[in-house]
């Protein structure tokens, strides 16, 4: 397992144990795998995040560029398409894409801190969210 498995799953059990000890019931709702949901992200959307995140424009630009210039073809029975574009998603398996994925839903926070009875732990393509 990598690092940030172990350190979610320590984060995990400080909030349990500190919400279990203090007399409370702590229930895990879900672990919900959002694997699909990064071949969805909105590029532009993603920008505008990352600009709000005062990222260099150089690393912005370097970024989009990664991003945004993405072909793809279909084989089948050894027949190939024309190029493809892809509009949308971020590349899966790159050691960005848990970070950006992580920025375009760090709006979920706003969610958590909004209602005081819920804890929202992201990683990667995953989010667990603990209900009080």
């Amino acid at each position: 397992m990598s690092i940030h498995i172990y350190c979610n799953i320590y984060k995990v059990r400080n909030v349990v144990d500190r919400y279990v000890n203090g007399g409370y019931t702590v229930n895990l709702c879900a672990i919900i795998d959002l694997t699909k949901a990064v071949n969805k992200v909105n590029h532009h959307a993603l920008y505008i995040k990352l600009m709000k995140r005062n990222i260099p424009v150089q690393l912005l630009e370097a970024l989009e560029n990664l991003i945004s210039c993405c072909h793809s073809y279909i084989r089948w029975n050894n027949v190939w398409s024309s190029v493809l574009e892809i509009n949308f998603g971020i590349r899966q398996g790159s050691v960005l894409s848990p970070f950006l994925f992580a920025v375009y839903l760090d709006d979920l926070s706003r969610l958590e801190s909004s209602v005081n009875s819920c804890h929202i732990i992201l990683y990667a393509d995953h989010i667990l969210l603990l209900l009080l």
